[in-house]
């Protein structure tokens, strides 16, 4: 979700996923394999995962006698050009934890949900998250987690600053942000590095009725509400109240410095407590409230999800140890330790009980119902939010915001 967890390449800028060329319907030569040993790629989100991931297989792997998880861990800095190599290569795994399927759906490289997965564990999936993880009507994904972005502020600084409380228009954004900056600290947290600038961006352009799709579902990415939202991006970098150098920061970076006090506002989700400020300064005054507009009057959410995609492999030998980790993956306890542990969203009905009752957590369960997602059901988005990546911070150090989206739109129409 990410990140939706962010949820996007080693050290570098991201690439574009396309996979055409790639042979339909086979991902990969299982090497002989017995098909009772699958290979897991997982998302690092941070230093609770892996640790949560190796206790999980060694339980599953006591109670499944003779069924093997080999277990590889990926930064989501790295994920994008990890996933581009196993495709092209044929080296894909059984399994994936990523943040888009619908291209692997297209070119028959993946199962459908229904053929790894008990149908106990797919009737547990919350409806809004089954429809985003369809393609041409069928589901493919597994939810696997889920966020909201929402605005993160440092009650402290506010008050040094003297301002009475968060932004709600993008003119506020400013002006507080300019105030913040002259006490010393930096007062808006900008990451529109290779991570994650997608969200960052829909985050502000989906509250100036702009967006990725046009009503149709046509590409409008290069379109004026998109554009003004960039400029306006650019125009915090140009009066120097975000951090240095946005173009090249990513979102974990600016979630340290907020735990940190040296940033006063920052978009973030669910999982910035938990992943972030409990772990640097869990004694920091924060707030959290709506995204601002530039009208003030709507504040929508970004929703983000990030799903399991699992890989076809010579002729389905793969299904039965696929099916078993799964289901065992999705049972209740398993399911909410990994949400506790992170701090993301619940994706199942059995999951979410137990979150519901947290103060921190229920604004966010509260606002991911009505919130929007990227169409992560389109095979061109992996191009899309590839371009994105690589391409869009460019606009705010110096490349102008307009041309920026031109390039962007003509991948998303290339890519169908």
């Amino acid at each position: 979700m990410k990140r939706h967890l962010t949820v996007a390449i080693a050290t570098g800028l991201t690439v574009a996923l396309g996979v055409s060329g790639c042979g339909k319907g086979s991902s990969s030569d299982d090497g002989g394999s017995d098909g009772k040993t699958i290979k897991f790629v997982a998302a690092i989100y941070d230093s609770n995962a892996e640790p949560y991931w190796k206790a999980l297989i060694k339980d599953f792997e006591a109670k499944n006698s003779g069924y093997k998880v080999s277990l590889e861990m990926v930064d989501w800095t790295q994920m994008d050009a990890k996933v581009k190599t196993y495709i092209q290569t044929k080296q894909a795994p059984d399994l994936l934890n990523y943040n888009s399927f619908s291209d692997f759906a297209r070119d028959g490289l993946i199962y459908k949900a229904s053929e790894v997965t008990s149908p106990t564990t797919l009737s547990d999936f919350t409806p809004t998250f089954v429809e985003q993880s369809k393609y041409n009507g069928e589901q493919y994904a597994l939810p696997f987690i889920s966020s909201a972005r929402l605005l993160f502020y440092n009650k402290d600084l506010l008050a040094k600053a003297k301002i009475a409380g968060p932004p709600k228009t993008w003119d506020e954004v400013k002006s507080d942000a300019e105030k913040i900056q002259k006490t010393g600290v930096t007062g808006y947290g900008l990451p529109l590095g290779p991570e994650e600038s997608q969200a960052e961006f829909y985050s502000w352009a989906m509250n100036n009725g702009g967006g990725w799709v046009d009503a149709s579902g046509k590409w409008a990415i290069n379109q004026p509400a998109n554009v003004e939202t960039l400029n306006f991006l650019k125009g915090l970098r140009d009066a120097k109240v975000t951090q240095p150098n946005p173009e090249t920061t990513d979102r974990k970076t600016v979630f340290n410095q907020f735990a940190q006090g040296k940033i006063g506002m920052a978009i973030g989700g669910p999982f910035t407590k938990a992943g972030f400020i409990d772990k640097i300064n869990p004694k920091l005054n924060f707030g959290v409230t709506s995204l601002p507009s530039k009208s003030g009057n709507e504040h929508n959410t970004l929703g983000v999800m990030d799903v399991l995609a699992a890989f076809k492999k010579n002729d389905g030998k793969n299904k039965e140890a696929l099916k078993k980790f799964i289901d065992f993956l999705y049972q209740k306890e398993n399911t909410s330790a990994f949400l506790k542990k992170e701090g993301f969203l619940p994706v199942t009905k059995s999951a979410g009980d137990a979150l519901s009752a947290d103060p921190y957590m229920k604004q966010f369960v509260d606002a991911l119902p009505s919130s929007k997602f990227a169409p992560t059901s389109n095979p061109a988005w992996s191009a899309v939010a590839g371009a994105v990546k690589q391409d869009l911070g460019s606009s705010v150090a110096g490349k102008d915001p307009k041309k920026v989206l031109d390039d962007i739109q003509k991948t998303a129409e290339k890519s169908g």
